[in-house]
């Protein structure tokens, strides 16, 4: 018999297979292979399940050392994938890319929107095939964001997107780059009390729209500077109806920021800014009822709670029973 040596099988279990086997070649030409002793085939049965074993356990190896921080998230927030061999991890739908990190691992965003129904869910995380290598379990929990009702005029309220001004926002949500940016802590981009909060079920003179609030509101006088809450690239620089003054910044392996509503940009696009550089200044711009600034964190094209990011400022006293606030585009 001949035992091609294969790199799951032992020493020992070559030699023992090579002993426990015999063949002899009769008149006919026919080759028979005699059986070994009863001991000696269990054995051999036991080395081969263990040779098995092993095999399955090198196989299943790759991608087995991954850790999802945290494993219990709320609405709106994200959990972090680091991992050695996945690539890309998969939950509810959604499909993102995990990065290498200067340590050599791997790292992803996954965004649990808003409006995912709380439970468990399964996190896949997969290979450049798209091959399961492992499967571990996220728990969403309820977040309880509050409700709000925003008192906005008619003609504010009928403003309509610039041509082109949709597509843009959503190509940029939509685009994911290699490059990281980024470090953990972020910076706020105003130092203003909260006027709205991120996450909040919006009501607009009164009426209940069945939307959310997909970013933050912060107080500012006009002409207030924004700074940039992390490093990136400038992707967006515009005077948009409903968002007013633009600026859109990519800070790399899906982690995204937008902020509207200024009086005035002072940022280009394709430049590289650094946490804390100024991009622009407060106004009241489009889909307005007053100066403020309204900030969009992004992680893979989901709108996320910047709490989970940033220490927040507190919120501002009310000052009559609806929000002098606006309507977002999203």
């Amino acid at each position: 018999m001949i035992v091609r040596e294969s790199p799951d099988l032992q020493p020992d279990l070559l030699m023992l297979m090579s002993s426990s086997v015999r063949e002899s070649a009769p008149a006919n030409g026919l080759v028979k292979f005699i059986s070994a002793a009863p001991v000696r085939a269990s054995l051999l049965r036991g080395a081969l399940l263990a040779s098995i074993a092993v095999g399955m356990n090198r196989s299943t190896s790759v991608g087995a050392n991954c850790t999802v921080r945290p494993e219990s998230v709320r609405q709106g927030e994200v959990t972090r994938i680091t991992c050695d061999g996945a690539q890309a991890a998969q939950m509810s739908g959604r499909t993102i890319r995990l990065f290498p990190q200067l340590d050599g691992r791997r790292l992803g965003l996954m965004p649990v929107p808003v409006l995912e129904k709380p439970g468990n869910y399964s996190l896949r995380l997969l290979d450049q095939h798209g091959t399961v290598l492992r499967v571990l379990t996220v728990r969403v929990l309820v977040a309880h964001y509050p409700r709000e009702n925003v008192g906005i005029e008619s003609s504010t309220a009928a403003l309509k997107p610039s041509p082109g001004e949709q597509e843009a926002v959503t190509a940029f949500r939509n685009t994911t780059s290699a490059t990281r940016y980024w470090e953990d802590n972020i910076q706020l981009p105003v130092p203003g009390c909260v006027t709205s909060p991120f996450g909040a079920q919006r009501l607009f003179n009164g009426k209940p729209t069945g939307n959310f609030h997909g970013g933050l509101d912060q107080r500012g006088t006009v002409g207030t500077p924004i700074h940039a809450v992390a490093a990136g690239v400038v992707k967006i620089v515009r005077d948009f109806n409903l968002r007013g003054g633009t600026v859109a910044i990519d800070h790399g392996q899906g982690f995204e920021s937008v902020y509207m509503h200024m009086s005035k940009t002072a940022a280009k696009e394709s430049a590289h800014v650094s946490t804390g550089d100024v991009i622009g200044y407060v106004g009241a711009t489009g889909r307005s009822n007053g100066p403020h600034l309204h900030w969009t964190l992004y992680v893979n094209g989901v709108p996320v709670n910047p709490a989970q990011w940033v220490k927040l400022p507190a919120p501002c006293q009310a000052t009559s029973s609806a929000t002098r606030g606006h309507r977002h585009p999203g």
